[in-house]
C-alpha cells in the first residue's frame, strides 16, 4: 500500500512539476573587448523538454539555449517553447565595456533603419512577387564532403531504385571514399529519388579539376520534393530573395542613360582610349589635371577593397552565376558614370586663386535652379555634401584603414595589436599626398592605379593560365549558375541581383563620387571628362573584378562556405604558388592608399561647399581626416563602417534625381561635341614624327 502511495505522488509531483511555467536563468557574457563577441547562455526549467529556441539573431539555430557572436548594446529577444506548446519570451542586452563597442552598437540602429530604406523590396511590397525563397528539389552531397577536400569518391551502390519515393532518413546508396572507406548516404528530405551517378562511376575527384570547379559536383543524388518548402535561416526565420530599391534606383537609371544617350557606353570607348592617352589634352584648357589623371585618381577610389573582398562575398552568396549579371552592370554603369562626370564639368567653378569646385553639389544646385528649381536644388545639394563627408570619413577612410590593418595584421603576426602605430604611419603617408591638392592627388594616382592594378591583374592571369583547362568548366559553372540558379542561392532573380548589386557598389556609377574629381580636368568641353570616365566602370567592374571572380571560380573556391572577403580571395590565390598571398597584401595596400587619397578630396570639396572655401576650412577637414585614418586603424568599428558604407549608397538618390532632370542638356552637349569631333574641329596633340 506503501508502494503505491510513494509511486502516486511521485507521478503527481512529476507532473506538478512538468505544468510549471517555464523558468529561464541566464548568463550574458562579452568575452573581450572586441566588438560582436558577446554572448547569451539560458539554463530553462519547467515545462517538458524538449525545448525550442526562436532567437532573434537569424544565425543560431532553433535548438541551441545559446547564441554567440552577438553585438554588444543591443537587445536580442527569444522566445522558448517546450514540447507542449508553453512559450515565454525574454529580452536580453550584452553592456558595452567600451568606446569602440558603445559606438558599434550605436550604429547598429541606424544601420538598419538605413537598410529598410536602401534595401526595401518595391515589389514584394505591393505584392508583385512573393520574396520568399521555396525549394521544390534538395539535393544529396556525399557525406562530410567539403570544399578543397583531397579525396575520390565513388558509388559503390545504389540501395533505392531511381524515381522510387523515399522519406527522410531511408538509406539509399553506398559511398566508397579513398581515404574513409565505406559511407552510407541518407535521404535528407522526403520525395521521389532522381539519381545524378551511375554504380561504380567516380562522384568527386579533388584530382579532376572540372570536378572542383562544376557547381555542385560533389551531389550524387537529388529529391523531387513532395511539395516545395520554404527554405530558412537557422533560427527559423525565412529566407528572403529581394530586389533592393538602390539596387533598382541604380540599375534603372544606368539602363536609361544608355539609351538616352544612344549607347555611349559601347560607341564612345574608342575616343575614351584617346582622351586616356593624352591625344586631345590640351594645355591651355582650364582645370588642374590631365584627362588620364582624373582617369586614375577616379579609378584609384573605386578600385579597392570591394574588388577583393566584395567579389568574394559576392561569389559565396551567389555563387558563379553572379559574375555574369556584374559584368552586365558593369557595362550599363558607363552611361551613369559618362553623364555625372560630364555634368561635373559642365557646372565646376574656379576661383581667383585657381581653385576647383565642382561635383554633383554643383550641378544639382545651379543645374537645378537653372530649370526653376532652386529650392529642391539647394536641398539635394546640402543633403549630397552631408551624406558625402560622412561616407568619406566612414567608407573612403576608416573601412580602408582597418581593412589594410587587418589584411597586414593576418600575414605577419608581429603587427598584431598594433594599429596604432599602423594609422600613425598611413596618416603620414596620406597627409604627404593630400596637403599637396588635387594636382598632388592626380600625380600620385596616375603613378599608383596603373601598378597596383597591373600586379593583381597579372597575379589573377598567371591563376588563370595555370587552371586554363578549367576554362570551359568555368564557363559553364558562370552560365549555369546565372540561368539555372538554385533556390539556396535565390533563383535567377537572387543571382541576378547579388551580381548588379556588387557592380553598382563597386564601380559608384551613378553615386556622383567620381564627379568630383573629373571636375578638375583640364578641359574646354564637358562631354570630354565625361567620355574619359567612360572607361572606368569598364576597368573597375568589368576587369578587376571579373578577375577576381575568375581565380575564385577557377580554383574551385566559390563552392568554398563559411569563408567570406579577402580571405576567401587570399585563399584562392594561394592554391597556386603558396606566397602569393603576400603579393595580394600589397596590392591590398596600394588599393586602400589610393583609394583614402581620392576619398580625402571628395570630402574636402563637399565640406567646403557646407562651411566655406576658404584655406582654413580645407586644413581643418585634412586634419580631420588624418585623425579618422588612425581610429580606422587602430580600433574595430563594425556597424560604424557599415553605416558609412550606405552613406556611399544613399550618396545615389539626390545625384541621379538631378541627372534625371539634366539629362536633356547631356545629350545635347553630346551631338555637338560629336560634331566638332568628326569634323576635326578640337584640339588635337600634334602627333610625334
Amino acid at each position: 500500500m506503501i508502494k503505491y502511495l510513494f509511486t502516486l505522488l511521485f507521478t503527481i509531483s512529476f507532473l506538478s512539476l512538468q505544468s510549471q511555467d517555464l523558468v529561464v536563468k541566464e548568463t550574458l557574457g562579452n568575452k573581450s573587448k572586441v566588438i560582436n563577441d558577446g554572448y547569451i547562455s539560458l539554463e530553462v526549467h519547467g515545462g517538458l523538454p524538449p525545448y525550442t529556441y526562436k532567437w532573434s539573431n537569424q544565425t543560431t539555430p532553433l535548438d541551441s539555449n545559446t547564441a554567440t557572436g552577438l553585438t554588444e548594446g543591443i537587445p536580442y529577444t527569444v522566445t522558448i517553447t517546450d514540447s507542449k506548446g508553453t512559450s515565454v519570451q525574454h529580452s536580453y542586452k550584452i553592456k558595452s565595456n567600451n568606446i569602440p563597442e558603445f559606438f558599434n552598437g550605436t550604429a547598429v540602429p541606424l544601420v538598419n533603419q538605413m537598410s529598410k530604406v536602401l534595401f526595401w523590396d518595391p515589389f514584394s511590397a505591393f505584392g508583385i512577387y512573393d520574396p520568399k525563397v521555396y525549394a521544390d528539389i534538395k539535393r544529396i552531397p556525399i557525406p562530410g564532403w567539403t570544399a578543397g577536400i583531397e579525396d575520390r569518391f565513388v558509388l559503390k551502390q545504389w540501395v533505392v531504385d531511381q524515381n522510387q519515393h523515399v522519406e527522410q532518413g531511408d538509406l539509399i546508396a553506398i559511398v566508397t571514399s579513398s581515404k574513409s572507406g565505406d559511407l552510407k548516404v541518407y535521404a535528407n528530405a522526403t520525395g521521389i529519388l532522381k539519381h545524378l551517378n551511375d554504380t561504380d562511376e567516380v562522384i568527386y575527384n579533388a584530382a579532376n579539376k572540372s570536378h572542383v570547379i562544376e557547381v555542385g559536383a560533389h551531389n550524387l543524388a537529388e529529391i523531387k520534393l513532395d511539395q516545395p518548402v520554404l527554405v530558412r535561416h537557422p533560427n527559423g526565420d525565412p529566407k528572403t530573395s529581394n530586389i533592393p530599391l538602390i539596387v533598382i534606383w541604380l540599375i534603372f537609371g544606368a539602363f536609361f542613360f544608355t539609351i538616352r544617350l544612344g549607347f555611349i557606353n559601347f560607341k564612345g570607348v574608342k575616343h575614351s582610349l584617346q582622351l586616356a592617352k593624352g591625344d586631345y589634352d590640351d594645355p591651355s584648357a582650364p582645370g588642374k589635371i590631365t584627362h588620364f589623371q582624373t582617369m586614375t585618381t577616379a579609378v584609384s577610389a573605386t578600385v579597392g577593397l570591394g574588388n577583393i573582398a566584395g567579389v568574394a562575398i559576392a561569389i559565396s552568396v551567389g555563387g558563379a552565376g553572379a559574375t555574369f549579371w556584374m559584368i552586365i552592370a558593369g557595362l550599363l554603369g558607363m552611361a551613369s558614370k559618362f553623364t555625372e562626370c560630364t555634368l561635373g564639368i559642365k557646372y565646376r567653378t574656379i576661383n581667383s586663386e585657381g581653385k576647383i569646385f565642382g561635383g554633383p553639389m554643383y550641378y544639382l544646385k545651379h543645374g537645378l535652379e537653372k530649370r526653376k528649381a532652386k529650392k529642391l536644388g539647394k536641398f539635394l545639394a546640402v543633403l549630397f555634401a552631408i551624406l558625402c563627408v560622412g561616407a568619406t570619413l566612414g567608407g573612403g577612410n576608416m573601412f580602408q584603414a582597418n581593412q589594410s590593418f587587418e589584411i597586414l595584421a593576418s600575414q605577419f603576426e608581429f603587427m598584431q595589436g598594433k594599429g596604432l602605430y599602423f594609422g600613425l604611419f598611413l596618416a603620414f603617408l596620406v597627409g604627404a599626398v593630400i596637403i599637396g591638392g588635387i594636382e598632388s592627388i592626380g600625380k600620385v594616382t596616375s603613378r599608383i592605379v596603373p601598378v597596383m592594378a597591373g600586379i593583381y591583374a597579372l597575379a589573377a592571369i598567371i591563376i588563370i593560365v595555370i587552371n586554363i583547362d578549367n576554362l570551359g568548366a568555368a564557363l559553364s559553372a558562370i552560365y549555369n549558375g546565372a540561368f539555372n540558379a538554385t533556390a539556396l542561392k535565390g533563383g535567377i532573380i537572387g543571382v541576378m541581383i547579388v551580381g548588379f548589386q556588387r557592380a553598382a557598389f563597386s564601380s559608384e556609377s551613378g553615386v556622383g563620387s567620381a564627379a568630383i574629381a573629373h571636375s578638375a580636368g583640364k578641359t574646354n568641353h564637358p562631354i570630354s571628362e565625361g567620355y574619359a570616365a567612360l572607361i572606368e566602370p569598364f576597368i573597375d567592374t568589368v576587369l578587376v573584378c571579373t578577375l577576381t571572380a575568375l581565380v575564385l571560380i577557377f580554383t574551385g573556391m566559390h563552392e568554398v562556405q563559411g569563408v567570406g572577403g579577402v580571405q576567401l580571395t587570399s585563399a584562392a590565390f594561394s592554391t597556386v604558388i603558396s606566397w602569393f598571398p603576400y603579393v595580394l597584401t600589397m596590392v591590398v595596400l596600394l588599393f586602400a592608399f589610393s583609394t583614402m587619397i581620392s576619398w580625402s578630396y571628395y570630402g574636402m570639396r563637399a565640406w567646403t561647399f557646407l562651411f566655406g572655401k576658404g584655406n582654413s576650412v580645407e586644413l581643418i577637414y585634412k586634419v580631420m581626416f588624418l585623425i579618422f585614418v588612425v581610429v580606422g586603424a587602430s580600433v574595430g568599428l563594425g556597424a560604424v563602417l557599415d553605416f558609412a558604407d550606405m552613406m556611399i549608397l544613399t550618396m545615389a538618390f539626390p545625384n541621379m534625381i538631378g541627372m534625371y532632370i539634366l539629362i536633356g542638356e547631356v545629350k545635347k552637349d553630346l551631338n555637338e561635341y560629336n560634331r566638332k569631333l568628326k569634323n576635326g574641329e578640337l584640339y588635337k596633340r600634334p602627333s610625334k614624327k
